[in-house]
């Protein structure tokens, strides 16, 4: 059984992954064997983010990149194949947000969202996906969605309409790429104690409020996710595309 679960030999590129729940997949990830690439647009922290996991007896580098910039991205790509750099496992995990009611919502801060969260799935997506194909060993691309994958709340619009958009984008992605062996999924997190979450947590009422709206009655920890994305990233889920869990 453990073999099924086993990334040895295997490199997993993930968004978004010097801090937070990017870095918790890219641990998870790497403790099961998989050759981890941390990225981000802050040098330091990306390559202190490496540091930690090679600290820990893991075998990790750096690459320092805008998701959102399709020129970076194509630049980073070509920077891989130049070293001979297989990409076999991508987590599109790179997000912000931006909490403002939608009459006050100016247009930049939509897009500037938009852009990070979803359109950058398909960007990294697409350049991972193009080279999965033409080794025709297959790959895993995971896509990071979000409660409001499924619900919405006031005032994170912008957020909302993007991690919906990841859902259906992780279908369009299956539907056109598993005949190819690349299985594609969306992990879509609860509450989750993470940077971004920070002012929820601090907020004695929202606190409250996510306490007693979930049946587990606390707030998720970002290493209870590592389990899922090892099983997506695995010979595990074979034959599971499409989905969101």
């Amino acid at each position: 059984m453990n073999d099924l679960f086993d990334l040895s030999g295997r490199t997993a590129l993930i968004t978004g992954s010097a801090r937070g729940l990017g870095h918790a997949f890219a641990q998870g990830l790497a403790g099961a064997g998989a050759r981890v690439i941390v990225n981000g647009r802050n040098g330091e922290q990306v390559a202190q983010a490496a540091e930690h996991l090679r600290a820990a007896g893991h075998d990790a580098r750096g690459l320092v990149f805008d998701v959102t910039d399709e020129t970076a991205v194509d630049a980073a790509f070509a920077g891989l194949d130049a070293q001979g750099v297989e990409i076999d496992i991508l987590i599109n995990n790179a997000g912000i947000q931006h909490r403002t009611p939608m009459v006050d919502l100016a247009l930049k801060d939509w897009q500037r969202v938009i852009d990070t969260n979803l359109t950058s799935a398909f960007i990294v997506g697409k350049q991972a996906a193009k080279r999965m194909i033409a080794r025709g060993r297959g790959g895993k691309i995971i896509n990071i969605g979000s409660l409001t994958s499924e619900a919405a709340r006031a005032t994170v619009a912008p957020y909302t309409a993007a991690k919906g958009g990841i859902k259906m984008l992780s279908r369009a992605m299956a539907a056109e790429w598993a005949q190819f062996g690349i299985q594609v999924n969306t992990i879509g997190p609860g509450y989750i104690q993470t940077d971004m979450n920070t002012a929820l947590i601090n907020n004695p009422e929202f606190d409250a409020w996510v306490k007693a709206s979930n049946p587990a009655k606390r707030w998720g920890q970002p290493e209870e996710l590592m389990g899922t994305a090892i099983f997506l990233s695995s010979r595990a889920s074979d034959y599971v595309n499409g989905q969101i869990i």
